[in-house]
């Protein structure tokens, strides 16, 4: 157990040196103005750009701290121990009790969490003019999320354990098969079923744009079933759009904000961008490489469960299955953290390659390159983080990484 403990303590300081040496890198090279952005931003917006990502980690430290101490305690003060003695004493049925069992711990951390995210909206977001949400809106996104999240945990979790319990050789594979279905199920439905709920969705106004949007789609081979405009400045000022559906026939979100921001053809090249990972197949090739992972850690996961190890690891009294499962999660993050790079690495990769796409889409890199600098200007992105932070925290290359990338495309051409 104390092996256990220096592990997580070295990987809890190592992502903490890490945040020191971004910040550490932003303070010396941070007030220089990359030669992508002049006139776009001045020396002031620089500043406020450094004190957004200075006080968004201190505050993401603050709150880390705060979560590994609630963390430690349950697993070595022996809190685990007594929360799972009391399950126990419940004599639920074995599905039932597993329900319970972690649905609790998720409305516990829920709770936990409750003062950070009230902090962060209407502290940190609304001092740097990102806020728009109210506290009323705030509190119903709050109950809508908690009650979905009810549901598919208590989906999910309850599936699983009637598959574990009536298949105690094979519970592996048929669970992993389970996680996948629900995963793609998920992915298709939420659109549709889920984000209602929260946000207001409607045709774009401008035909011109919903045209050109359509037009480029189809020399890709992509059907635009409809190009739709979210309400997103109800709660904040940040900017996105993304793609939703399986196969050929996309359905295209824009944020409201980026409509706002963005001249049509900067939303074409950011649209380009996100057909490129289409066209490349990434997310097909994330999900097989994910998958793939899951089948082996599911399977790993079995054995190691199968006996008492991880109970008597933590000393657990009454130890049970779902013990087990808080044990197993627990170390399995501290073993997936080196691999954070690796993942990283692939993940900007594909950005990359996405960028490139859209240059050759839409026969330019400027449309881009503006619509790139605008996003980071408006949502006060870092541009130039530390290299090893990047490494291991950012799945889509630096600003002025992607940026120095499609002047060479450029280059390439002449």
């Amino acid at each position: 157990m104390t092996t256990i403990l220096v592990l997580y303590l070295i990987v809890v300081f190592s992502g903490y040196y890490l945040e020191y040496l971004n910040l550490s890198h932003l303070n010396k090279y941070g007030s220089i103005i990359p030669a992508s952005f002049e006139g776009y931003v001045d020396q002031a917006l620089l500043n406020k750009t450094r004190d957004y990502v200075i006080e968004n980690t201190q505050f993401g430290i603050i709150s880390s701290i705060f979560h590994n101490i609630i963390l430690l305690l349950l697993l070595f003060a022996s809190l685990l121990n007594i929360y799972n003695s009391w399950i126990v004493s419940l004599k639920l049925p074995f599905i039932l009790s597993g329900m319970v069992f972690f649905l609790l711990l998720l409305y516990a951390e829920t709770l936990l969490t409750i003062p950070f995210n009230l902090y962060h909206t209407f502290k940190i977001e609304n001092k740097y003019g990102f806020t728009t949400m109210t506290f009323k809106l705030w509190l119903t996104d709050f109950i809508k999320s908690l009650i979905i999240s009810t549901i598919l945990v208590s989906i999910i979790t309850s599936a699983g354990l009637a598959i574990i319990q009536g298949s105690p050789d094979l519970w592996w594979f048929w669970v992993w098969c389970l996680f996948l279905g629900f995963s793609v199920i998920i992915m298709y439905i939420f659109p549709y079923v889920i984000e209602p709920f929260f946000n207001k969705f409607t045709p774009i106004e401008e035909e011109t744009l919903q045209k050109g949007i359509q037009i480029l789609m189809q020399k890709v081979g992509i059907q635009v079933k409809r190009v739709l405009k979210m309400d997103a400045s109800k709660r904040t000022r940040h900017t996105n759009a993304y793609f939703t559906g399986i196969g050929r026939v996309k359905r295209i979100v824009l944020y409201d904000t980026l409509l706002e921001k963005l001249n049509s053809n900067e939303i074409l090249a950011t649209l380009a961008h996100e057909a490129g990972h289409w066209k490349k197949r990434h997310l097909l090739k994330h999900l097989i490489v994910s998958e793939f992972i899951a089948f082996i850690s599911m399977y790993v996961a079995f054995k190691v469960l199968q006996g008492d190890n991880l109970n008597h690891l933590f000393h657990m009294k009454e130890g049970t299955f779902f013990t087990k499962v808080i044990v197993l999660g627990f170390i399995g993050a501290i073993i997936s953290f080196p691999f954070k790079p690796v993942f990283n690495y692939f993940s900007r990769r594909h950005e990359i390659e996405a960028d490139r796409f859209s240059c050759e889409l839409t026969d330019n890199s400027q449309d881009m390159t503006t619509a790139l600098v605008k996003l980071s200007k408006d949502n006060l992105s870092n541009l130039c983080p530390h290299p090893l932070y990047v490494k291991f925290y950012y799945s889509h290359p630096p600003v002025m990484d992607r940026i120095k990338k499609m002047s060479v495309i450029d280059v390439g051409r002449q």
